[in-house]
């Protein structure tokens, strides 16, 4: 169980770094020792999932059979994917469904307007738990313990001037978020981005995901982001936590 908890680290970097990596950095990214990255590569290039060419390493298109199983016809991001598409184009702006992957958001549908950010979003993206929208939806619903471990061991940067940075005020953000049911951020974690965010419940009251809507603060004030996209974004996220077991 060791050697397959070492070859997904490896094969977990190789998807972050991307095409090109050398065991060298595999083994920086990863923390293992070169010769066991060197022996994780060789068995997962002869599983077809890896491919070599001039000692440089890349992804083969065959791990997308391994995430085939998660994005079927039923899966949350297929479900979800449509109504992405309609709040998107009822609001005029950016709506995503992410959810928590040990302390990051993970990205997993997305219905564009266009680029708001300095990074592009996509399907795969990651962003930190304390200072996105959806982030603080899915870190309200934790548990106090669960909630201080993680902030304690991946306390909040700034990525803004704006940015809550100070671990006591993102706790007491964090309580408002879990009373008012929704986050709203505003320029902390890129300058020009507003977010806000709400929890999808499952139909027997588990919060699964989170769904956003993120847009230019120059095009969407605060004020129209809580009254007038909000009640879509409450109302899409309870259709799709309905179609939930």
């Amino acid at each position: 169980m060791l050697s397959l908890a070492r070859g997904l680290a490896v094969f977990e970097a190789l998807a972050e770094l991307g095409p090109g990596q050398s065991v060298a950095r595999i083994a920086e990214a990863t923390g293992l020792a070169r010769a066991v990255c060197g022996r994780c590569l060789f068995t997962l290039e002869a599983a077809g999932y890896v491919e070599c060419q001039d000692r440089r390493y890349a992804l083969r298109p065959s791990v997308l059979r391994l995430a085939a199983g998660y994005m079927g016809e039923r899966s949350l991001p297929a479900l979800a994917q449509p109504l992405l598409d309609r709040l998107r184009d009822a609001v005029g702006e950016s709506a995503s469904l992410g959810v928590l992957d040990r302390s990051e958001v993970l990205y997993l549908a997305r219905a564009s307007r266009d680029r708001i950010m300095a990074v592009g979003l996509h399907v795969g993206s990651r962003l930190p738990l304390a200072t996105s929208s959806m982030g603080r939806v899915l870190l309200a619903q934790l548990p106090d313990e669960a909630r201080d471990a993680t902030l304690g061991d991946h306390p909040p940067v700034a990525h803004t001037p704006r940015t809550l940075t100070d671990p006591e005020a993102v706790r007491e953000e964090l309580r408002r978020v879990a009373e008012r049911g929704y986050a709203l951020v505003d320029q902390e974690l890129d300058l020009g981005l507003r977010s806000i965010a709400v929890p999808v419940r499952a139909r027997d009251g588990r919060v699964v995901a989170a769904m956003n809507v993120g847009a230019h603060a120059l095009r969407v004030s605060v004020a129209e982001m809580t009254e007038t996209i909000l009640p879509q974004l409450i109302a899409t996220a309870g259709e799709l936590g309905g179609q939930l077991g």
